[in-house]
């Protein structure tokens, strides 16, 4: 089982499952975004393979057992052993779903951030040019944005949509659960975007008062299951609806006749909210990865132990460098707690100090004025120390050409 020592260490105990990514080699700070999957990956790619050529188009049986497998792992994560999911390629595609859902006809109002990820941003901007009514409440303060939220709902309010961890600052957002109980006392769905939260902070549905909450999440990121694993966690209350946009997955194998007129059916629990045909590789990766946490003892703390960790190194290491707050800075508002599995620094040079870094081997990545720190698990803290050297050397440059 991993440690916090073993993380640290130099080479990083982890980094050896992860030779095909050489992360020993490589300084990847962009753990928010993408992070290395370990050796094992390519194993799950191999096992899709086999088994189609084997079993050709009976393929699927064992192919939905690996679907199966996933859905564990993502439950665990939740905690929240009866959650009934759908399963798309991205979480565009379920959040399409979702909204099909949601009776905008008779309530063609959503309320959001302006801080969520592009995945809603761009769908809900279109949206609002189609007619429905988008109200977008600035995400900052964070810690009364639940509150604002709630209060910004009415009759007319057909969803709330809404972020855990804000994805260009990595601020934990509060309050959810009472969010949470302000929707469902006016009828209104929410969802909540926990992508940056899975992996990096531990999520509980129950925990969090989540449990009226449809939660969309994947694990691109933080969970190193790569692309085409993302999931829809439908809630209790939801689970006779019927979302107009629907793949032939969520269908029973005939249609039903109700009263004389042919009517589209549904699979009963979260598979109503099922696609259609996709590549079964991603979940077969998938299993393979949940295993080698498993095996690890990487669970939901352990990660955030080692998150935290990371992050805080990352924090000292750059107020050791006194660069000019005009140039480069971080929100001192909030401990380190409050903040989820990146470090977030506000620049007006974000884009040109994440190419200097690239330039010096470290892989950053910048939104807008925010240059984003991503570390991971089978990183190094002499890695880390020589990530923050590098942004200290890039910043040295900025401001001799000033």
């Amino acid at each position: 089982m991993i440690t916090l020592d073993d993380v640290r260490r130099s080479p990083n105990a982890l980094a050896p499952h992860y030779s095909r990514f050489r992360v020993a080699e490589r300084l990847l700070l962009t753990g928010h975004s993408h992070q290395a999957w370990p050796d094992v990956a390519l194993l799950g790619q191999i096992d899709a393979f086999d088994d189609a050529a084997a079993a050709v188009d009976r393929k699927w049986d064992l192919a939905f057992a690996k679907a199966d497998a996933v859905r564990a792992g993502f439950r665990l994560l939740l905690d929240d052993p009866a959650a009934e999911t759908a399963f798309g390629a991205n979480t565009h595609e379920l959040v399409v779903r979702f909204l099909s859902a949601v009776d905008l006809r008779a309530r063609p109002r959503l309320v959001t951030t302006s801080g969520e990820f592009h995945s809603v941003r761009r769908q809900l901007a279109r949206l609002a040019e189609a007619g429905i009514e988008v109200v977008r409440l600035a995400p900052d303060p964070v810690d009364t944005l639940a509150e604002r939220l709630a209060a910004a709902v009415d009759d007319r309010t057909g969803a709330v949509l809404v972020s855990a961890v804000l994805f260009e600052s990595a601020r934990i957002v509060p309050g959810l659960g009472e969010l949470a109980a302000a929707c469902a006392r006016r009828g209104v769905e929410l969802l909540v975007d926990a992508y940056h939260a899975l992996g990096a902070i531990p999520f509980s549905v129950p925990g969090a008062g989540l449990d009226s909450a449809w939660v969309v999440g994947g694990g691109y990121k933080y969970l190193q299951l790569g692309e085409g694993n993302c999931f829809l966690r439908v809630p209790p209350h939801a689970l006779e609806y019927r979302p107009v946009i629907t793949g032939w997955f969520a269908e029973f194998e005939e249609l039903a006749d109700e009263g004389g007129r042919p009517r589209v059916s549904y699979a009963p629990g979260g598979t109503r909210f099922a696609g259609a045909t996709y590549d079964p590789t991603s979940h077969y990766r998938a299993a393979r990865v949940f295993d080698f946490f498993a095996d690890h003892g990487l669970t939901a703390a352990v990660l955030r132990r080692i998150s935290l960790h990371q992050n805080e190194l990352l924090t000292r290491l750059f107020d050791t460098l006194d660069a000019p707050a005009e140039l480069v800075d971080r929100d001192r508002s909030a401990p380190r707690t409050a903040f989820a599995g990146f470090l977030s620094l506000r620049s007006p040079h974000a884009a040109a100090l994440s190419r200097g870094l690239a330039e010096r081997g470290v892989i950053t990545d910048s939104r807008g004025e925010y240059l984003r720190f991503g570390p991971a698990p089978y990183l190094s803290d002499a890695q880390l120390e020589s990530a923050m050297g590098a942004l200290g050397d890039v910043l040295a440059h900025e401001s001799e050409g000033r």
